[in-house]
């Protein structure tokens, strides 16, 4: 088996893996569950085509070769197409999300998608601040905001706000520039009181998904997986058995 792709919080929050056939198998990420995987080597994770069918690559590069790379140019634009034809032509939506502490990220996608990708990010906060006609525009709205607030944010970050509690005065003074069509407030059901510990690991109990952090409880320690680091590794039923990394609280 390999673990080919996930599904973040927003879009169902699933594992999924490959039987090595072409099948693949959505595995659920629901509170409560246990995983009990063993990581194994890793290499391209292939790809998964139009009908669902996994197509497998055993070339060494990880999570993919330069063959199943795929680069997003929309995620590049600034307003200046770079595609041969411009074809964003439905409303899109700039927001703010909110990362606690106090990170603050314009973004853009199509309207429709909004909180879908607001969750798929694991915001805790957001704000729809401007609806436009198309991508292009959009683009050059986020450009001009992202000289004042940042325009992506890593995992570090977002594995400390894990336990972290939003600056709200932060916050509302960010949004005091912005005519605020819509606000959201999203809730992963973590209720965590200490910072996990990051780790790359596929087994123990799952507390619940935030993004594409994969908070998992493992010998009375709780982790932060971030599930891109997953892909690619083949995968071996039974859990791990190698040392891990343990919360500074089991001794006090």
């Amino acid at each position: 088996m390999q673990l080919v792709g996930y599904e973040p919080s927003g879009r169902g929050s699933a594992l999924l893996v490959s039987d090595g056939n072409g099948a693949v198998d959505h595995r659920p990420l629901e509170p409560g569950d246990d995983l009990a995987y063993t990581l194994g080597e890793r290499h391209c994770a292939g790809t998964i085509d139009e009908t669902g069918t996994h197509v497998a690559c055993d070339r060494p590069s990880a999570p993919y070769c330069e063959y199943h790379t795929s680069t997003w140019v929309c995620a590049r634009c600034t307003g200046t197409c770079l595609k041969d034809e411009m074809d964003c032509y439905e409303d899109h939506a700039v927001y703010i999300a909110a990362f606690a502490p106090a990170t603050f990220k314009v973004g853009v996608t199509k309207l429709w998608r909004l909180e879908t990708r607001l969750r798929e990010q694991g915001a805790d906060r957001a704000a729809h601040v401007h609806t436009v006609s198309n991508g292009r525009i959009a683009r050059e709205l986020e450009a001009e905001i992202a000289q004042r607030l940042v325009d992506r944010v890593r995992t570090g970050p977002k594995v400390a706000a894990l336990a972290a509690d939003l600056d709200e005065d932060a916050w509302e003074a960010v949004l005091t520039e912005f005519d605020v069509i819509e606000r959201f407030d999203f809730d992963y059901g973590l209720d965590l009181e200490t910072r996990p510990v990051r780790e790359t690991l596929a087994s123990g109990t799952v507390v619940g998904v935030k993004g594409r952090l994969l908070v998992l409880e493992n010998g009375g320690t709780t982790y932060a997986v971030d599930m891109r680091d997953l892909v690619g590794y083949d995968l071996e039923n039974g859990a791990t058995g190698r040392d891990l990394q343990s919360s500074l609280g089991l001794f006090g």
